[in-house]
């Protein structure tokens, strides 16, 4: 009984009561009740906690000058007081460059002149400086006098022009304009003396059965023809040299250079001379032309003349599809499409004509537009109307700091002109020629100058030389 009693396994306890038991003999295990999370925070951050922090943030505090100061950009302090004054000295006293007037005085009369008459008309010429502008730069002006006759020539004391005595006399001032302009320039050996620009004007007293005329050459030079006295002479010299050679030929109150308009120049000096032919529909023509052949041929004298301004460079396109934004109306009266005034400002359509695709306009140089526009065939031929009611004689016009468009009709073309579906034509040489001369003429006045210019304000026939390269020396 004994040994079956030992075989005998005790009975287990209940499951319910080995839970309660285990319940009451350990504590609750964090895992069980919030699985893999840290346990709640009971106490603040310690003391080694807060000096880490602190000792991070000084760390940063005490580095932040010094990633400033490497990262500034240095700059130079500006000399304020000096600069102001400067400024005050400017504008008490402008500057003043150096410009030299040489007058000439050809006598046909035997006999040496009289030494004292050349210094007598130098300072008679220098009491006239009060007529310059007060706008003009040119305020140190040195002049000088040179009286020539058969028996020889007199200058004199502050004489600067290298004047060839004896190579020019009054009688060859009947001659061709042409000729005596270039017999003028080889006298004067170029018009440069002692480092600066001297500009000459001679006085041919001689009658020629023309009267007194002035003629206003291609270079440094101007030349008065006829009978006059002394003081008229005085007074002409005064006049061409203050008008034409100081001021440009712009009248007081006219718009110009230093006068409210800008240089069409680029900051880095270089203007690109862009030349688009726009066709409106080519549905009606299409025209060409042979720009590279005779418009850079034509252009390259102009290039030269303005190289001491800018440096210029030109290129050409041809468009297609470029119609016009603005509005014409069509007058029987005139036989062609009227354009007025006051549309000018919407006639370049900056949506259809793609002309801003230049390559050599890098950097900040300046892009002048000059367009070619043909008009459709249910619009040509297309006039452009005058605020006076009269049609433009050149059918052109500008935009200051943009360019300038010519409407350029096709010949034969009037209203109701009937469809040649896009026939392929070409501008003749002339009337590309004609063209381009129009387009020389807006380049000047976008540079401040006059297209043409009339003798205003003298009092004798005044004539001026065109020179080939658009802009004349002076």
């Amino acid at each position: 009984m004994a040994e079956i009693a030992g075989d005998e396994t005790p009975p287990l306890p209940s499951s319910s009561g080995a839970e309660e038991s285990s319940l009451l003999s350990s504590p609750p295990s964090p895992t069980a009740t919030s699985g893999d999370e840290p346990p709640p925070r009971t106490r603040k951050p310690g003391t080694k906690r807060l000096v880490l922090t602190a000792s991070v943030l000084l760390s940063f505090l005490v580095g932040l000058p010094l990633l400033l100061k490497s990262t500034e950009i240095h700059r130079s302090p500006l000399p304020s007081d000096a600069i102001a004054d400067l400024s005050r000295r400017l504008q008490s006293h402008p500057p003043s460059f150096p410009c030299g007037l040489h007058a000439v005085f050809l006598r046909s009369g035997p006999g040496s002149p009289v030494a004292s008459l050349a210094d007598q008309l130098e300072r008679a010429i220098s009491t006239q400086h009060h007529l310059l502008p007060a706008s003009s730069t040119a305020g140190n002006i040195s002049v000088s006098v040179t009286v020539q006759s058969d028996g020889g020539c007199t200058s004199s004391a502050a004489a600067a022009s290298p004047w060839r005595c004896g190579l020019v006399s009054a009688a060859d001032s009947f001659h061709d304009d042409e000729v005596f302009d270039e017999l003028l320039h080889s006298a004067l050996g170029g018009g440069d003396g002692d480092g600066m620009k001297v500009y000459t004007i001679v006085i041919a007293e001689d009658d020629d059965g023309k009267g007194t005329r002035v003629v206003i050459g291609k270079h440094r030079h101007a030349w008065v023809v006829g009978k006059v006295d002394e003081a008229e002479a005085v007074s002409l010299i005064s006049k061409v040299f203050i008008k034409y050679f100081m001021n440009g030929g712009i009248e007081e109150g006219e718009t110009g250079i230093g006068k409210g308009e800008f240089m069409p120049v680029g900051s880095d000096g270089n203007v690109v001379l862009s030349f688009s032919l726009l066709n409106a529909d080519p549905n009606d023509w299409v025209y060409d032309w042979e720009f590279k052949n005779i418009g850079e041929r034509i252009l390259t004298p102009v290039v030269e003349a303005l190289r001491p301004v800018a440096d210029i460079n030109i290129e050409s396109q041809v468009l297609y599809h470029t119609p016009k934004s603005s509005y014409s109306y069509s007058d029987d009266k005139l036989g062609g499409n009227v354009l007025s005034m006051g549309d000018i400002p919407f006639f370049v359509n900056s949506n259809e004509w793609h002309l801003d695709t230049s390559i050599s306009a890098t950097g900040r140089s300046k892009v002048l537009q000059f367009v070619v526009y043909i008009p459709s065939a249910r619009e040509c031929p297309l006039y452009l109307q005058l605020p006076d009611g009269e049609l433009s004689k050149t059918n052109a016009f500008i935009s200051p700091m943009w360019g300038g468009v010519v409407i350029w009709n096709p010949p034969g073309c009037s209203l109701g002109s009937k469809k040649a579906h896009g026939t392929r034509r070409q501008m003749s040489s002339q009337e590309l020629m004609e063209t381009l001369e129009i387009f020389i003429g807006q380049l000047r006045q976008l540079f401040g100058l006059k297209p043409n210019y009339h003798a205003q304000g003298m009092d004798v026939a005044t004539k001026f030389l065109v020179s080939e390269k658009g802009f004349a020396q002076w």
